[in-house]
Parts: C-alpha cells; structure tokens; sequence
C-alpha cells in the first residue's frame, strides 16, 4: 500500500513537471504575442514613488507576468489526467477528491481569478497603481478568506489550533479570524517575495514539498500528490524563471499559492511550522510591516527598500546571490518546520 501511495504522489508531481515543461515555451511565446509585459510600478505600498525599485528594476520591464496560469493550469491539467488514469486502474486514487483537496483546489482557482485580474490591469496600465489597488484586493482576499474560515469552522467543525509542546487550543468562534489571518498572510507574504527571479518558486516548492511529507505522515496521500503536482508545476516554471527570468509568476501565482499553502497548513492543523516552513516568506512581511510603521511614525526608512530581498539588492549583492541564500536559508529553517510537525504528530 505504502508503495502505491508513493507512487501516486511522486507520479503526480513528475506528471506536473514534464506537462508544465513542455508547455512553457509555447505558453511564453503566446505571453510576447499578446504584448503581456509588466509594468513597472510607479508608487511604493506607503504611496511615495517608487524610484530605488524602478532604479533596480529597470531592465525587467515588458518581461512577461502572468507565469502562474502555467502553475495552475498544470495542476488542472494534472487532475483531469489523473481522474482517467484512476478510470483505466493505474492510479488508485484520483487527484480531485472530496475530503482532501476541494478545498485547497477552490482556494487556488479562486486566489488565482483575482491574481490573474489584477495582473492584466497591470500589463494594460490600467488602475492609479497600474493594476487593483489595495482596498478592492484587500476586500476580495477578506472575502475569500471568510467564505473558507465559516466552511472550515461551520461544516466541516474545525475549532482549534495544536500548538507544539502545549497541545489543541481551543479557540471556538475565533478560529474564523486565526484561519482568515493565515489566508490573508501567507497569500501577501507571498505576494510580498515574489519581486526577484526564482526567489518566489524556489521558496514554494520548499514549502509545498514540507507540507507534501506532512500530508503523507498524517495519512493524507491524496493531499500529499496534490502538494507534489504543486511542485511538479513549479519546477517546470521555475525552469525559465531563474536569471534572467523568461517570464513572471505575477499576482495571479504569488496570490493563489499563497492562499492554498495557508489552507493546507490549516487542513494538517500545522499553524507553527508553516511559520518556519514559510521562514523566508514571514521575514519578507515583517520588513514590509516595520519600514511602513517606522516610515509613518518615526518618518524615517529602517531598510533602503523593502521588501527585504530588495534591501540587500540595494546594499550590492547580486541578484542571484539574494536568492540563492534566501533558498538556502529558507530551506533549512524548513527543515526544523518539517521535522516540528512530524515530532508533533509522533511520526518521529
């Protein structure tokens, strides 16, 4: 059983990885077509122009966004191809099921309509900000975000959180706001580190690939194939997103991975070690958070730019040097994450 299982998951995610493969030059070449290059912003978060980024940047305007309908378009592609491969007896399981993965699949299209809106208001240059601005996103993540917390909470009874060496704490009512605090979270974190080539990807197939073994430990294998196709798909994108990136997650990847790693992490109940599995992930959010408050109370920048990641570019190091020690970084809190939740579970 246990080599079916396995068989399943890494099947599943070398599937993804040759079909996103494949598809991705001819998906790029349709992205130049239709002209869907980024734009570069003009306006910081904070409002204030944004000159360091467009100084860094430069060279990247008009490389193509919208990467990430190749991310989830493989993993739809991948669960209808395993729903015929069940039908024909050489998968057991197929990808699309009721109890382990309707829920992250409807986060991750849904995320990713609102990702892919903002994207094409931004290659357009439509929008104050070249795309959504802050409120609407804000108020459609909330949304989202609600809708989930009340099914998670109302149907399907969850209500608390295990926290290591503590146990369960039950939280009631208040496991609405924590699940729409890590939706929310982890979707702008996200978001937040997607701005170098490769930084993103790398660090959400690390991620997926903890919460894949973490699914699997606690028995979820349909679950754990899911994360792998997630992977499989990254992989593929990632093979022409490394300097000098051929073309860009955008919104429409960053946003919806995001999303679907917090939803994932609350369905394995493994609030804490997201938070070292996404270590890189936080870190790029709370430079944001401290350079936004610093700059409205004390009037004055803690970092050159932020997020992080653009500090250091700032400060000279090169641009794969970032995101090769972000990657390196990341993956070895991860591994402290991954090894928390298993010990966590008794699985070590």
């Amino acid at each position: 059983m246990m080599a079916k299982n396995l068989f399943f998951i890494f099947g599943s995610g070398t599937i993804a990885f040759i079909i996103a493969l494949v598809l991705a030059p001819g998906f790029i070449r349709l992205l130049h077509h239709y002209k869907m290059g980024k734009k570069l912003r003009e306006n910081a978060t904070s409002g204030e122009k944004a000159t360091i980024f467009n100084q860094l940047h430069e060279k990247k305007k008009g490389t193509p966004t919208m990467g990430g309908i190749l991310i989830w378009g493989t993993v739809l592609l991948v669960i209808g191809f395993s729903k015929l491969l069940s039908i024909f007896g050489v998968f057991e399981h197929s990808l699309l099921n009721r109890k382990e993965t309707w829920l992250p699949l409807f986060t991750l299209i849904t995320t990713a309509i609102l990702g892919l809106v903002d994207d094409y208001l931004n290659v357009k240059g439509m929008g104050k900000t070249k795309g959504l601005s802050v409120k609407p996103k804000m108020f459609w993540m909330i949304l989202l975000a609600t809708a989930g917390a009340y099914w998670f909470y109302s149907k399907l009874g969850y209500s608390s959180v295990h926290i290591p060496g503590i146990g369960d704490l039950e939280l009631g009512i208040w496991y609405i706001p924590a699940f729409m605090l890590v939706f929310v979270g982890t979707s702008n974190a996200v978001n937040f580190t997607d701005g170098l080539d490769g930084l993103a990807g790398g660090l959400l197939i690390i991620a997926f690939g903890a919460f894949g073994i973490l699914a699997a430990a606690k028995g979820l294998f349909i679950l754990a194939a899911f994360c792998a196709v997630i992977c499989g798909a990254l992989f593929g994108f990632l093979w022409h997103n490394i300097p000098p990136a051929k073309f860009y997650m955008g919104d429409t990847g960053a946003i919806a991975l995001g999303a679907t790693l917090g939803v994932i992490a609350m369905m394995t109940d493994a609030i804490v070690p997201l938070i070292l599995i996404g270590f890189i992930f936080v870190i790029e959010t709370l430079s944001v958070i401290i350079q936004l408050t610093s700059k409205k109370f004390l009037k004055r920048k803690v970092f050159a730019i932020a997020p992080l990641h653009h500090h250091f570019e700032f400060k000279g190091w090169n641009e794969a040097t970032v995101v090769m020690r972000f990657w390196i970084v990341g993956g070895l809190i991860a591994v402290f994450g991954l090894v928390l939740g298993l010990l966590e579970n008794n699985i070590l």
